[in-house]
This record gives structure tokens, sequence and C-alpha cells, in this order.
């Protein structure tokens, strides 16, 4: 009698597989779409295999409403196709969503939705990758991971977490502030986020306290009229970065005073530098530093415990809370399902840094992980189609098999 394990192995290998004639996308955000885009434009077939049941799910799904872009419009682009003439200076989350889903109808794409990718491996005797899903698994020479910087939302282990009776819940879980209408919250982080969904707080008559664990750079969206970020651009082309940070931080502090002075204490690198260095972006304030100062935002020190009713502060301090909201970012998940593959930190970024992180061996390709938002994406995208429709055209119409369990899919529209 057959032992189970004997069982499985012969289900496995006569299970059926996929074949795809071009790349795998694993990712239908923003920076899957992008490069589907790109290699669409280049002849070349692909599949998306995306965990949820929409593009852009983080977007659509773990984002609060008032969310706009941070940055203007012409630095959130994706490779090939503008955002409409008609759109703000910085979109809304719904203007985005709809331009998510225009850009993916112009180029014809469809990803396969509800095919969370289980464990992805590279074949090295068939040399093919091999993707898993719950239900299927399929083969291509290529693979693009597009998961991204931000695939799951990061949870702090503090002391205490399970004791607090109120409600807590992440920033992916944040819609609105109107839920929170005359309690006292705790936002746990300062980031964009953090500041934002503080912000909202205020406007829906809550008392927000924001924890501010560490340094942080603010700075005014706009300088003089103009887009902080468009200006920082224009001068890397012709100033030092440093010196573009030095004088960013001049402007940054006549507009918005010494934020020190809040309890929001600048790092040591400039703005720029550290953004490059660490990925950690500068906030853009939209208004929530007016609040702080006024007094609406308290600004508290780290958090020691949670407890009971409320939360106790590093400099000794104890607060009541009916919520506590984590504005704590998020993490690549890549190293949970992509195995034997070096490329990657442990912490799920490619080794090497941006411009040179797009292309690993054995026909692994990376986009979104550049640390330097959608303009970073675009680039990747670009070079990446590029890399693989070079190798399509000398390969085209010589991947032919008569296997009864291979299903072609992804042929050229």
């Amino acid at each position: 009698m057959d032992s189970c394990k004997e069982q499985e192995q012969r289900g496995f290998n006569q299970a059926k597989f996929v074949k795809v004639l071009g790349p795998i996308i694993v990712g239908a955000g923003p920076s899957g779409l992008a490069v589907a885009a790109c290699l669409y434009q280049q002849g070349v077939p692909s599949l998306i295999l995306e965990k949820n049941d929409c593009i852009a799910s983080l977007w659509q799904q773990k984002t609060y409403d008032r969310l706009k872009l941070h940055l203007p419009k012409q630095f959130c682009e994706l490779p090939l196709r503008g955002f409409p003439d008609d759109f703000p200076k910085y979109p809304t989350k719904g203007q985005f969503i709809s331009y998510m889903e225009s850009y993916a109808s112009h180029f014809r794409i469809q990803p396969k939705f509800n095919q969370a990718v289980k464990t992805t491996e590279f074949d090295h005797i068939k040399g093919v990758w091999r993707v898993r899903t719950e239900d299927l698994e399929y083969h291509s020479r290529w693979l693009i991971v597009a998961t991204g910087e931000n695939a799951e939302p990061v949870i702090p282990d503090i002391v205490g977490y399970d004791k607090f009776e109120g409600n807590i819940l992440h920033t992916s879980e944040y819609k609105s502030g109107s839920k929170f209408k005359n309690q006292r919250v705790l936002v746990v982080g300062c980031g964009n986020s953090g500041m934002e969904v503080s912000l909202d707080l205020c406007r829906h008559n809550a008392i927000p306290h924001m924890v501010v664990r560490n340094t942080v750079h603010v700075l005014p969206r706009e300088m003089f009229g103009m887009s902080t970020f468009g200006i920082a651009m224009a001068l890397l082309k012709w100033l030092p970065l440093r010196l573009v940070d030095k004088c960013l931080l001049l402007v940054a502090n006549l507009i918005l005073g010494n934020t020190d002075q809040l309890g929001l204490k600048r790092p040591k690198t400039g703005p720029i530098e550290l953004k490059n260095v660490t990925g950690k972006t500068p906030v853009l304030d939209v208004g929530a530093l007016s609040q702080i100062k006024s007094g609406k935002i308290k600004v508290m020190e780290g958090v020691k415990e949670v407890t009971k009713n409320g939360v106790k502060f590093m400099n000794g301090q104890e607060k009541k809370f009916e919520s506590i909201i984590l504005a704590t970012g998020y993490k690549s998940n890549v190293p949970t399902w992509l195995k034997g593959c070096d490329f990657f930190t442990k912490d799920g970024m490619p080794k090497t840094p941006f411009p040179n992180g797009w292309r690993g061996e054995n026909g692994l390709y990376t986009v979104g992980f550049t640390r330097r938002g959608l303009l970073g994406t675009a680039s990747d995208a670009v070079k990446i189609a590029q890399d693989i429709g070079d190798q399509w055209k000398t390969i085209k119409g010589n991947d032919k098999s008569c296997n009864s369990h291979v299903i072609v899919l992804g042929k050229p529209w």
C-alpha cells in the first residue's frame, strides 16, 4: 500500500501546470501594471497573478478616504500613459484608482485574480520559474516580482497590546475619523500616514495623540507655490545632493519654523539623502503641523507599555485612550514566497541598490523596490520590458510542447 507521501508526490507529478509563454508578473499594483504595459508595447505577452480580487488593491482596500497623492501628478504617472488633463495637481484616491483602471483597460491587461502565490523557485533542470498558487502551478522562463515595498502591514511588538480593551487597528484598516468622534486616540507613528490620520481625526472632533518614535523631516508640500519635490528634482540636475538638502531645510525652517521645538526632531542626514539611503520618506505637510502648534494634535514620546485602558510612555506619563491606530507602515513580503534565491535581503529588498536592482539571475526581475516611488517604478518597468523584449525577439515561436498536461496561456494580442 502506498504511503501518504508517495501518494502526494504522485498526485503532484500528475497535476496540470500552466506554461506561460511570456513573463509571470506577481502583483497587480501600479508596478505590475506598469511593466505589463511596457511589455505590451514590446509585443511581449505576460500573465499577472494577483492575490486579491482587484488591481491596485492597496489603494482600493487599504487606504483612508481623504488620501491624495503627496506629489504632483506628473511625478506619479506610469509609463506610456499620463493622467487625464482635467485631473487636479494632486489627484484623490478615487481619481488615482480610476487612472489605474483606465490604464489596465487601455493596455488590455487582465490579471488572474485570487491567485495568491504560495511558493516560487527556479527549476535549474528545466530552466523555468515554478510559481505555485493554491490551485495551479505556472511555469515561465521569466519572473517579475512586482509586489513592491508595501505588501504587508508592519505591526510593532509592544508590551501589553493583548490587555487593551479598546480598538487597535493598523492604518490599512482606517477609513475615516467619523467613527472616532470625541474619542481620545493614540496614533503610533509620525510619517505621512500618521500625520494625515491625526489631521483627519482632528477634523472629526477626535482628540489625537501622535507618538513620535524617531527623528523625522517635515517639509512643506509646496515652496513659493511650487512642489517641494519638483524643486528638489530640478536642483539635483545642477547641484550636489547635500547642497540641495541644505537649501530645502533652510526654506523649510523659514516656512514651518523649528520643528524640534514641537517634538519633531530632524535627522542629521538631509531629507533627500536619507530617502535614497534608507527609503524613509520625508513628511510633506498638508495641515497637521498647524494643528500640532495649536495643541489639537499632541505629540508624545515612545510607548513603553499598553495597559487595559491606555498607554504608559517612555517619559513616565500614562494616559487613557479609547482607540490605538498603528501608522507603522508596510514591508515587503517576498521572503515568504520566493525560495532558493539570494537576490533579496531578509527584509525583502533587492541587495543591489537603485538604479541596478531591477535584474537578477535566471530571468528574475523586480519592479517597485527602488525606494523612489512611482518614478522609480516607471524607470524599472521600461528597462525590464526592453531587456525581455530583446530576448523575446530571438526565441519567439520556438517554445513548443506536446505535453498533454500543459496549457499554454498568454499568447500575444
